[in-house]
């Protein structure tokens, strides 16, 4: 892809236009948080299991973490214009595909539309306006990629009572299902041509009127340039992904399985919880997930990256275990600590940019960032896979209710606590590891040129 694809914005451009531009990619592919709205109509459709009905969304995680590893250095090489195309195209284009499965009831179809397509435009999507975001906001990083990332964690804000409306509207039947597909991936396509259209990269050295060189406080913290070549043979590298893998996976158990969730653990109350409630719970996370991610990522611009996934870690276990002690004994009490979660799960989402940063510099972190988000692959199989075998493996053995998840909770305390501890490990990079000045310019990179206003 030539050089050209990277729009420089001319003098006098606003920075405060490339958030809006990123918001439009990350609220459209933010509608992967919204699947479990789609999981009880495929299940009473098409005779799946609750596993079998999460596996477009697994894949799509999974398809998430690979593009976005392998694609990393494509998206720093070409820019973010050319990633957000490909990602507008890959990510409606899957829902169509899915469309024609749900139609023709081939759930093979589904699984390779929504998932295997639809979740390279997720990786590429998700990516694409991480590194542009930081070069146009080096003096504030977690809040600028709070903002964009953001947008990843409201998708089910807007997505999910949007399906269930569709759903309700065309039927909940293979048919309404296959047009609430074809709706969803036509407007969606039109939604992300508008960022694709809006973003701009800033000019080579450009740094943000009268913001001054920020005092480096934190030891993580270096001014230093590291490939991403190198940033794998790091074991800050290997310690962060082990954090974000872990916090993603207690997180995801509780997200893409929400609506059945809080049906099953107040079923035999006096006040059962219906279909709408359901997708309202799953809205309500939606959003908590978004605000923490603006949130808890801006914090950590104050208190440190470090310290804020200590509070993710730590304070997420704690919830966990009021889940599993008392979740069933007050809505209020479970909604509570699982909105708390999923603040913790965008928040982690958030951070990581801007933790990657501190560590490995501004150079390519864009390439870091999508290596390191095979974490995310390898939690969208564990999270969901956890939560859904013991749920399938408690109902085989007639278990009912808040029982049917119990084991899974405990787990998901097991995997924060580990990762409690590798972020215990991180430790400033060293100095080893760091790019010769004269060789920063040649490393997966290439020139930015063809200012275009």
């Amino acid at each position: 892809m030539p050089a050209r694809s990277r729009t420089v914005a001319p003098p006098g451009w606003s920075r405060w236009l490339v958030p809006p531009a990123a918001l439009s990619i990350h609220l459209a592919i933010g509608q992967a948080y919204a699947w479990s709205v789609f999981k009880p109509p495929l299940e009473s459709s098409l005779g799946l299991s609750g596993t079998a009905s999460a596996l477009p969304f697994q894949v799509a995680i999974v398809m998430l973490g690979l593009s976005a590893a392998f694609g990393g250095t494509l998206v720093e090489r070409n820019g973010p214009r050319w990633a957000m195309s490909v990602s507008a195209v890959c990510f409606s284009s899957g829902f169509l595909v899915a469309a024609l499965g749900a139609a023709t009831r081939e759930y093979w179809l589904v699984v390779a539309g929504y998932g295997l397509i639809g979740g390279i435009g997720l990786g590429i999507g998700y990516i694409s306006p991480v590194s542009t975001l930081i070069k146009w906001f080096p003096d504030r990083p977690g809040m600028a990629t709070g903002i964009a990332i953001m947008g990843f964690g409201g998708g089910a804000l807007i997505a999910s009572p949007w399906s269930a409306e569709l759903l309700s509207a065309f039927g909940s039947g293979t048919p309404g299902i296959a047009r609430t597909f074809l709706v969803m991936g036509i407007a969606y396509a039109v939604f992300m041509t508008l960022g694709v259209l809006l973003v701009r990269v800033p000019p080579e050295g450009w740094r943000p009127p009268g913001a001054p060189s920020p005092a480096v406080r934190d030891p993580l913290v270096t001014a230093a340039r590291v490939s991403a070549r190198t940033a794998l043979r790091t074991p800050q590298f290997w310690c962060l992904w082990v954090v974000l893998c872990t916090n993603v996976t207690a997180g995801i158990g509780i997200l893409e399985k929400a609506a059945p969730m809080i049906t099953d653990f107040f079923a035999r109350s006096s006040s059962p919880v219906g279909a709408s409630a359901a997708a309202g719970f799953v809205s309500l996370l939606s959003l908590a997930n978004m605000l923490g991610r603006i949130g808890w990522s801006s914090a950590s611009d104050r208190v440190g990256r470090k310290n804020i996934y200590r509070l993710y870690l730590g304070a997420g276990a704690l919830m966990y275990l009021v889940l599993a002690l008392a979740g069933d004994s007050s809505k209020p009490v479970f909604i509570v600590c699982a909105a708390v979660i999923l603040s913790f799960y965008g928040g982690g989402f958030a951070t990581v940019p801007a933790y990657l940063k501190d560590l490995f510099g501004s150079f390519q972190v864009g390439a870091i960032h999508g290596r390191l988000l095979t974490a995310w692959s390898t939690a969208g199989i564990l999270g969901p896979l956890i939560v859904n075998a013991v749920a399938d493996a408690g109902k085989s053995a007639g278990r009912t209710g808040p029982g049917l998840y119990t084991t899974s909770f405990v787990i998901m305390i097991g995997l924060l606590v580990v990762g409690f501890a590798a972020n215990e490990f991180v430790r400033p990079v060293h100095p080893r590891h760091h790019e010769p000045p004269a060789e920063e310019e040649h490393i997966d990179a290439a020139p930015e040129k063809d200012v275009t206003p």
